[in-house]
């Protein structure tokens, strides 16, 4: 996975600092420190290790779980079938009442 532009620790990183902590007997304070992050972030770290071992220190997905507000597969194939007979973004937004930011969304 690859890492976020704002990312502090890379997995290495984390690995690093919780391995401080445990095997290395360092105070979190002083982990957190010498990586360059805050003591909340060094014990989110370190839970996850608690809970999971390494593999809970890699990166995960961002992407939301569910879309409660999704664009109904019916109307994506719809404004879909209309660009396909060339309509514009604004031609096809009133030929199905849709507001013109959720078709330009589609297309």
């Amino acid at each position: 996975m690859n890492m976020h532009e704002n990312a502090r620790m890379t997995v290495h990183g984390r690995v690093l600092l919780v391995n401080r902590i445990v095997a290395g007997g360092w105070r979190v304070a002083d982990a957190a420190r010498a990586a360059g992050i805050s003591e909340r972030t060094a014990y989110k770290w370190l839970a996850r290790f608690r809970a999971g071992g390494e593999r809970m220190l890699h990166d995960r997905s961002s992407a939301p779980g569910r879309m409660p507000h999704a664009t109904p597969v019916a109307t994506v194939e719809a404004v879909e079938g209309l660009r396909r007979r060339r309509l514009s973004g604004p031609a096809i937004a009133r030929e199905l009442g849709l507001p013109r930011s959720t078709v330009g969304a589609i297309l």
